[in-house]
């Protein structure tokens, strides 16, 4: 990936904020009762190699404390790119898993760059990460839709692996043209003595650090109310504490639109 694809954005940048005209919706026409009731996915895309990355952090904790006191609940998730680890400073959070989910939606949303911090909301809007009035903007005038109804159970068949088990519905009618089940599971209270690269000499701190992300399943042509069931394995970390995590649940069509979401909190002595 060239890096004069890529940019980091400074506080004097103007945001942008991007709908897809092709809606190519996989879900029926809900309710209004249903599109109250469901949670906005927002997802930021940052690096603790970018220097105004820590801004856009500070801001998304913010949201997922409710200090703006939004009419509407969100689901946070942040994932950490890994195409400014050559600055000087190897994000310990980076993944190129994540540096592939934002390509796919500077595709998606028909962007010319990659750049950080970026947030998508819904998978159908987009802003500068620090651009407070864009996202709370993007976030009040997204479209909603019911959340899925997973019941969620947690094992531990090894030290290292966490078992998922979801059965629910999705609350959302899928067509033929499918959308896929995805699973997150993200980190709280991350603090991080950064020596090095544009952050170099700072302390940073990050929640909602996507630190895994799996598929549950795929599905096509079922019903809002069809019972879907699967399981998914996390590999965990070093110092793994299910007191500071959680999993995010997400349908997605093919074009990242997303359809539905929900948050589970694990237990804390998982």
């Amino acid at each position: 990936m060239a890096p004069r694809l890529l940019a980091c954005f400074q506080r004097r940048s103007v945001s942008s904020s991007t709908t897809s005209t092709a809606e190519n919706a996989t879900a029926d026409q809900a309710s209004e009762e249903q599109r109250r009731g469901g949670a906005i996915l927002v997802e930021l895309f940052s690096s603790q190699g970018c220097a105004t990355s820590p801004e856009a952090e500070l801001l998304i904790s913010r949201l997922g404390r409710g200090d703006f006191e939004l009419e509407v609940p969100v689901i946070i998730l942040a994932y950490h790119v890994d195409y400014w680890d050559y600055m000087g400073w190897k994000d310990p959070f980076g993944s190129s898993q994540c540096t592939v989910r934002q390509k796919a939606y500077a595709e998606a949303l028909k962007l010319d760059t990659m750049f950080t911090p970026q947030v998508v909301v819904q998978g159908r809007t987009q802003c500068v990460g620090t651009d407070q009035e864009a996202l709370l903007s993007n976030i009040t005038s997204a479209v909603r839709f019911a959340s899925p109804s997973f019941q969620a159970t947690f094992q531990r068949p090894s030290a290292d692996i966490l078992q998922v088990s979801l059965t629910g519905a999705l609350r959302t009618k899928v067509d033929s043209q499918g959308a896929s089940v995805m699973v997150a599971l993200y980190e709280n209270g991350l603090v991080t003595n950064c020596p090095k690269g544009e952050n170099r000499g700072r302390v940073l701190s990050n929640d909602f650090v996507v630190r895994k992300l799996e598929k549950l399943c795929n599905v096509k042509d079922i019903s809002a109310k069809k019972t879907i069931s699967g399981t998914v394995n996390f590999s965990l970390w070093e110092g793994f504490s299910s007191s500071k995590c959680g999993i995010a649940v997400f349908v997605q069509n093919s074009s990242f639109h997303t359809f539905g979401s929900q948050n589970f909190q694990l237990p804390d002595n998982l």
